[in-house]
């Protein structure tokens, strides 16, 4: 038995190997998306825990009896507002625990006086390292949500609806630089 093959049949097969090459290129960029969107949403949950740390170790600092009484307040109000914010509010109370936490220690002395006292020395380390973990959570957070918006803006990914129903996510924008004084 032998296969004859026209020019109708030849071009049905490769319109089908067409459309299923196609398909492929699709189900790739969806499951792709799907990842971006998976990773997305791990890196505000690790911003998220960063910010707790970041503001648990300003209130332990502000509550170690090591500050003057009024940059104690001071540090742990923002603490606590930073915990406690809404999340159409957060990113203003967290840019005011940093610039808080600048203020604490905008004078050198200030933390040295910290670091020559018993705990103090743990307690600004833990403070600092909180502070560059929540530059390079929120760093990694932004990453994210800019590989995802490039992804969800080529033309096939809207056409067909690749993105689904999911939201498009903002950037977390924060005033996180350290102050000097814990910078390393």
């Amino acid at each position: 038995m032998r296969l004859v093959l026209t020019e109708y049949s030849v071009a049905l097969v490769l319109l089908a190997v067409l459309l299923v090459l196609f398909g492929l290129y699709l189900s790739w960029t969806a499951t792709r998306l799907d990842r971006l969107h998976v990773r997305l949403d791990a890196a505000r949950v690790a911003l998220d825990a960063q910010l707790l740390r970041r503001s648990t170790a300003a209130l332990e600092l502000a509550r170690s009896g090591l500050l003057d009484p009024a940059t104690a307040l001071i540090l742990a109000a923002g603490a606590r507002e930073a915990q406690s914010a809404d999340p159409d509010e957060r990113e203003a109370a967290e840019s005011a625990l940093t610039r808080d936490v600048r203020a604490s220690f905008e004078d050198p002395t200030q933390a040295q006086q910290v670091r020559a006292a018993h705990g103090g020395p743990e307690l600004l380390d833990e403070l600092g390292r909180s502070l560059r973990r929540v530059q390079l959570a929120r760093r990694f957070h932004n990453e994210s949500v800019r590989a995802v918006r490039q992804l969800r803006s080529h033309r096939l990914v809207r056409a067909f609806r690749l993105a689904g129903r999911a939201p498009d996510k903002p950037n977390f924008e924060i005033d996180d630089d350290p102050p000097v004084a814990l910078a390393r």
